[in-house]
């Protein structure tokens, strides 16, 4: 898989970097796997908007995918390769010998024709899904479950993968693409290999349209705003937010300040914490 750029012919085109879309064999997805999905436009069940900047876009259907693995001891061959606009990842068709078809995560490097098969004796090979203590120490795996049968959680996006650190007793320690070190149970599930379509991480979408397309409506800054709006907001020109540190729209600290319940129950299974790392770093957006 590559990337394209374009000639500069619009303003659209000058900065624009999109995948090439050449490991996508199939054009239209599996009519036996896709079913309509209601899209929320970030509103809650009263119609009140909970979430700011969405609304819009182009049409979806959602793929099926199959994220538990469970068809044990039963091959696959994987059929076709399939864009999911719902991810950043390909999708794998895979046709099962008993005749069912399912869609998975494709991994990198899996190719038309090969086999899979998930269940504790499958063989140490990319696209099979095995229990994590039958996984050699150093594995890249990712769709990792976090309770078992529940189906893979963690490591699910494009490029991204998980490693095998250590087992000891009831778990394996697995380092997480976010650095983080966690204890998983030995009997949940997890696919070998990294997800395919790694390269999605140097695209551009090249203009403001492209964002609308996918669901995206337009992010306003606070300091653009009156003070009514945001506390951001107000003063003469380009003034400063007159605070200590950037907040939310409303009044609650942003850029860095963490989350996590510190007495979560599942703190016990974090060996190590994940690298902070600030969203003005990552190009972070005023609120």
């Amino acid at each position: 898989m590559a990337i394209r750029t374009f000639r500069p012919y619009t303003p659209g085109t000058r900065t624009r970097v999109v995948t090439d879309f050449s490991e996508v064999t199939g054009r239209k997805p599996e009519r036996s796997l896709v079913v309509a999905k209601h899209r929320r436009k970030g509103r809650n069940n009263r119609g009140v908007i909970t979430c700011r900047h969405r609304g819009g876009g182009h049409k979806r259907l959602y793929r099926v995918v199959d994220f538990r693995r469970n068809k044990h001891g039963i091959p696959a061959k994987v059929a076709a390769i399939h864009y999911d606009p719902h991810r950043k990842a390909r999708l794998a068709l895979l046709f099962y010998t008993d005749g069912e078809k399912r869609y998975i995560l494709a991994p990198a490097g899996i190719s038309i024709g090969q086999q899979v098969i998930s269940g504790p004796e499958s063989p140490i090979e990319t696209g099979n899904a095995l229990p994590l203590s039958a996984i050699p120490l150093g594995s890249s795996v990712h769709n990792v479950e976090l309770y078992p049968g529940r189906g893979g959680q963690m490591a699910r996006t494009a490029g991204s993968s998980a490693q095998v650190m250590a087992k000891e007793g009831d778990y394996v320690a697995l380092k997480l693409p976010s650095t983080e070190v966690r204890l998983v149970r030995h009997e949940c599930y997890a696919t070998l290999g990294e997800v395919g379509n790694s390269e999605v991480r140097n695209t551009s979408l090249g203009k403001a349209g492209r964002r609308r397309w996918l669901g995206r409506r337009p992010q306003v800054r606070g300091s653009v705003m009156n003070p009514c709006d945001h506390p951001h907001g107000g003063g003469e020109g380009r003034a400063p937010i007159g605070r200590s540190g950037p907040v939310t729209p409303w009044g609650k600290p942003a850029l860095g300040l963490k989350t996590r319940k510190r007495n979560k129950p599942s703190n016990k299974f974090v060996l190590r914490r994940r690298r902070r790392t600030s969203k003005r770093s990552r190009g972070g957006r005023d609120s």
